[in-house]
């Protein structure tokens, strides 16, 4: 009896999946509905990744009692993002974006509570490894962005990536301007208060790992790669399904831009971001102050997502890439110009370095999707997340040391060097597809 009941169940799935496969009302009912439940995990991840970007480096600082290991928090939670991303990227290809993303959530969740435990026993090595099983939430909050992306059109996937951060935004605004309230309640119960805000980074993870696990069905990527294999045996039918311009098989070019892109734009945005709390620190400000101008910088990575997705639909991948670039350059110059005592110009300066980021990210983000078939596209995406969190690692490693043997400013202007690095990386890119072609062009005159 129960193998029958299996073998319903798992007819159940197959008519499901073919029912989505031959109806594109089907499809973009599914698409609309994973997009809402990627918007409410979306909420309570955010809540959950702002603890370690605005008290990590601080919680360390206080345990540690030196400046120049501020960073290893950052690398420590961006090393956990690589391991997670490349684990998420396996598990969603093999079966699907729902187990994938439900796990990295609750494994983040767990990480969380670490850190608290660490805080309370006043143990370092728990807490460097809480902060790398933390990373696993960080890790997945970035990778949810595919799942929306899943059964969307080519002109939609940037649109797509955009809806699934914006809603990050609500979380993760809210999570630094917490610090002050959650380091009150964490002293009423015994917790140091720098471990105030795990408390919620704890709850925020699970309740997203919870919603994917319990809401995300049909699982979008097993219903994306159905239809793949429905369009592949009935080629006449691509133009009806709006998927023609599927690519067969990867686009090694166009992989690298984005990545490129990617990974420039994340090792930037980790190293200014990781040392402004302790620049601000040192030159008196207290913590709301640094929950005000972390809030806005997290704001201006998600906030603008909406308009960003838009754009780089609308205008192209690669002149957006270049935009991104321009304001990465346009932020560091600011930081490195502000005076420490101004509030106002590290608010500017770190609004612009989430803005940069933001286009950044999707940008590159719309340039893997395009450039990779389903076949293999969740493992790709995995392996180009593991890339961007070790840049990130690196990132928030050096800038401690960085700034401890030079300045906060000498930071800066490096990140500033390091974003003028995405203008040739374009440049080569279409320089490339500009010779592809006219080599086309002069095949077929030829002929």
């Amino acid at each position: 009896m129960p193998r029958g009941k299996f073998k319903d169940k798992g007819d159940c799935v197959i008519a499901q999946l073919i029912n989505y496969a031959d109806s594109p009302e089907a499809q973009h009912r599914l698409y609309r509905r994973t997009l809402l439940i990627v918007v409410l995990s979306q909420i309570f991840g955010g809540a959950g990744l702002a603890a370690g970007v605005t008290v990590g480096a601080l919680l360390a600082q206080e345990m540690l009692g030196v400046d120049s290991f501020a960073g290893i928090p950052s690398a420590l939670i961006t090393i956990g993002s690589a391991t997670a991303a490349f684990l998420v990227g396996r598990l969603s290809q093999r079966f699907g974006r729902r187990p994938g993303l439900a796990t990295g959530f609750i494994a983040g969740g767990v990480g969380a509570g670490g850190v608290v435990w660490a805080a309370v026993i006043d143990n370092i090595w728990l807490l460097f490894a809480s902060f790398l099983v933390y990373g696993f939430g960080t890790a997945t909050n970035l990778a949810a962005r595919y799942a929306g992306t899943d059964l969307a059109k080519p002109a939609q996937r940037a649109t797509a990536v955009s809806i699934a951060m914006v809603s990050t935004t609500f979380g993760a605004v809210a999570g630094p301007n917490l610090v002050e309230p959650l380091g009150r309640f964490a002293l009423s119960i015994g917790i140091p208060a720098l471990a105030g805000p795990f408390l919620l980074a704890g709850t925020a993870f699970l309740l997203a790992g919870l919603v994917f696990l319990l809401f995300l069905r049909p699982d979008p990527f097993v219903v994306a790669k159905a239809i793949a294999e429905r369009l592949a045996s009935r080629p006449e039918s691509n133009d009806a399904s709006g998927r023609a311009t599927e690519p067969a098989r990867m686009n090694a070019r166009g992989l690298a831009v984005g990545a490129s892109v990617m990974i420039c734009t994340q090792i930037v945005m980790v190293a200014v971001m990781t040392m402004t709390p302790v620049h601000m620190k040192h030159h008196g400000h207290g913590l709301t102050e640094v929950g005000i101008v972390i809030g806005s910088h997290i704001a201006a990575m998600f906030l603008p997502s909406l308009v960003t997705g838009m754009l780089v639909d609308r205008l192209g991948r690669m002149t957006m890439s270049i935009a991104a670039g321009s304001v990465l350059l346009l932020s560091c110059i600011v930081a490195a110009a502000a005076p420490p005592a101004s509030v106002a110009m590290l608010l500017v300066a770190l609004v612009l370095l989430g803005l940069g980021w933001n286009i950044g990210l999707i940008s590159g983000t719309a340039m893997i999707v395009d450039a990779t078939p389903i076949a293999t596209r969740a493992k790709t995406q995995g392996t180009i997340d593991v890339l961007i969190a070790i840049a990130g690692a690196s990132g928030g490693a050096l800038s401690g040391v960085v700034v401890s043997y030079a300045s906060y400013a000498v930071l800066s202007i490096g990140g500033g060097f390091l974003s003028l690095l995405l203008i040739p990386v374009v440049i080569w890119s279409v320089s490339g597809r500009s010779g592809r072609k006219a080599a086309a062009v002069s095949e077929n005159v030829s002929a």
